[in-house]
């Protein structure tokens, strides 16, 4: 069933209303680490894409119509398009943001006889193969973040940063709100500049569709900030960052990657690693990776829209099916 729980101690809706645009003079946002919490209990919603982004949905929408409401979490952290989920579900249940996807029609291709799998999957198949040859010239991950966050300053610069506004209006548009949730919710991205990792929360003084955006900015471009420009929250560890829940009793992983890396294995970044480190400090965890059935929708077939209906309906499958487990775990 693709999950790995422990027993050891150790979409689209619609269109946001009322975003503030961003300013450029703004202050700094406040990307200082917060000192480490501790809690009952911690979501991670990991990265993967559009149709990991459904899958997450789908995952959660299934155990919530089950009886399961795992939004409760003490902490949740979004990465990428885990960000995306974390922030529609602070305005929206489970149900309508699982509706909303099933219900919605995909985009039809004007182009004649086009092959609409193999457009779709063309610029993922080319981002991987620069971040393959990115990672294969990097050091360690401190030196491959600062190399992606160098080559997406100069396609910004080339742009005339033209991406920024048109990123941001659809970033909005996936969110039913721009308000920071009550409960703690941790947005991961990188510094373009410096190449440091960054922790976005409700004290930064960063909108909720900043942060979103900038934990999603994967495409090469950077993402601004007042003067500071991000990339994507995957490139701080990996697509999940679940060493940010150190601290927490039970951490729940929803990773639509299944925890995959493209890294090499002694960089110590892999979500395995980060579950022993979790473990091995006191903290309960589960993982759920999406099923062999549905393993096709993800990878090269992230970014495909067409996917969307069918990613979330597997993830909703596999919340129905998993409910009694995570029930036990989750408490």
């Amino acid at each position: 069933m693709n999950t790995t729980p422990s027993s050891s101690r150790h979409s689209q809706t619609g269109a946001a209303s009322n975003h503030p645009t961003p300013d450029q003079d703004q202050p700094q946002a406040d990307a200082t680490p917060r000192e480490p919490t501790t809690g009952e209990r911690a979501l991670v919603l990991g990265g993967g894409g559009s149709t990991g982004n459904a899958w997450l949905i789908g995952v959660i929408a299934g155990l919530f119509d089950a009886g399961v409401d795992i939004t409760t979490a003490d902490l949740t952290i979004g990465t990428s398009a885990g960000s995306t989920a974390a922030a529609q579900l602070a305005g929206a249940t489970p149900a309508e943001l699982f509706a909303a996807v099933v219900a919605a029609v995909p985009q039809q291709r004007t182009t004649p006889g086009a092959n609409r799998a193999s457009t779709a999957t063309r610029p993922v198949t080319d981002h991987l193969e620069r971040m393959r040859e990115i990672i294969a010239a990097a050091s360690d991950v401190a030196d491959m973040r600062r190399r992606m966050g160098a080559i997406a300053l100069e396609l910004d610069a080339a742009s005339g940063g033209s991406w920024q506004e048109r990123w941001r209006t659809t970033v909005a548009a996936r969110l039913p709100g721009w308000h920071w949730p009550q409960r703690r919710l941790l947005i991961t991205a990188v510094d373009a500049h410096s190449g440091e990792p960054v922790v976005f929360d409700r004290d930064s003084g960063v909108d909720l569709v900043d942060a979103v955006a900038a934990s999603c900015a994967g495409g090469g471009f950077p993402y601004s900030i007042g003067s500071r420009r991000y990339i994507d929250g995957g490139y701080r560890s990996n697509s999940d960052n679940a060493d940010l829940a150190a601290g927490y009793r039970r951490v729940l992983v929803l990773s639509p990657l299944s925890g995959r890396s493209l890294h090499p294995l002694a960089w110590g970044t892999r979500l395995a690693t980060q579950v022993d480190e979790l473990r091995a400090s006191g903290s309960r965890v589960m993982t759920v990776f999406p099923d062999g059935d549905s393993e096709h929708l993800f990878g090269a077939n992230a970014m495909n829209p067409e996917l969307r209906p069918l990613a979330a309906q597997a993830g909703y499958g596999q919340g129905a099916a998993l409910v009694e487990q995570i029930r036990q775990f989750w408490g």
